[in-house]
């Protein structure tokens, strides 16, 4: 694995010009011109993305930059920067209006509004990105979504995002279960 090392300030115009692509712009080919050769993106909660070229320009065309809703909100909370590496701490914001194979695959939209945090891992090589993994908990979307009615399995919903927004009290399920 070829790693050569990037300056913190050209690693950060990458990324911000390889999410402009995908937000602003909705480009596949812009895009994956920000990408290394062979790269790959792991939603990690719905093991969603792809590996390659060929599955990249799918998954982008067909799977998730025309599955952004309108009001869909990114609010960032932290950046760290490495020197091959960025990690993003946001909190994502949207009514799950449309169907959204990257978030919910197979599910249509359930009208729901949701909110929830999200960490993503970029690896950059010779210049270009190689990789992205994006983390959340899958739980919380799935109980905001009205799809994991339970109230009684230790899962909270839009509470954990707002809580990176403003902090709330902390251990409400070790509180509520213990009553």
């Amino acid at each position: 694995m070829s790693e050569s090392l990037v300056p913190g300030n050209v690693i950060n115009s990458l990324w911000e010009l390889h999410l402009a692509s995908e937000f602003a712009h909705k480009d596949t080919e812009e895009a994956l011109a920000t990408m290394t050769p062979n790269p790959r993106v792991t939603i990690v909660p719905t093991m969603i993305g792809g590996r390659g070229r060929e599955e990249m320009h799918t998954f982008y065309s067909k799977h998730f930059l025309n599955q952004l809703p309108a009001d869909l909100e990114i609010v960032p909370l932290s950046r760290t920067i490495g020197e091959t590496r960025i990690v993003d701490e946001l909190v994502l914001k949207f009514t799950h209006s449309i169907q959204m194979d990257w978030v919910l695959p197979g599910i249509a939209a359930t009208h729901q509004r949701i909110e929830f945090a999200m960490v993503v891992i970029v690896h950059v090589e010779d210049g270009k990105i190689a990789s992205e993994n994006l983390y959340w908990d899958n739980a919380t979307i799935l109980r905001q979504a009205g799809l994991l009615p339970d109230a009684r399995l230790p899962v909270l919903g839009a509470e954990s995002a707002q809580n990176m927004l403003a902090p709330a009290p902390l251990n409400h399920l070790i509180h509520r279960s213990l009553r």
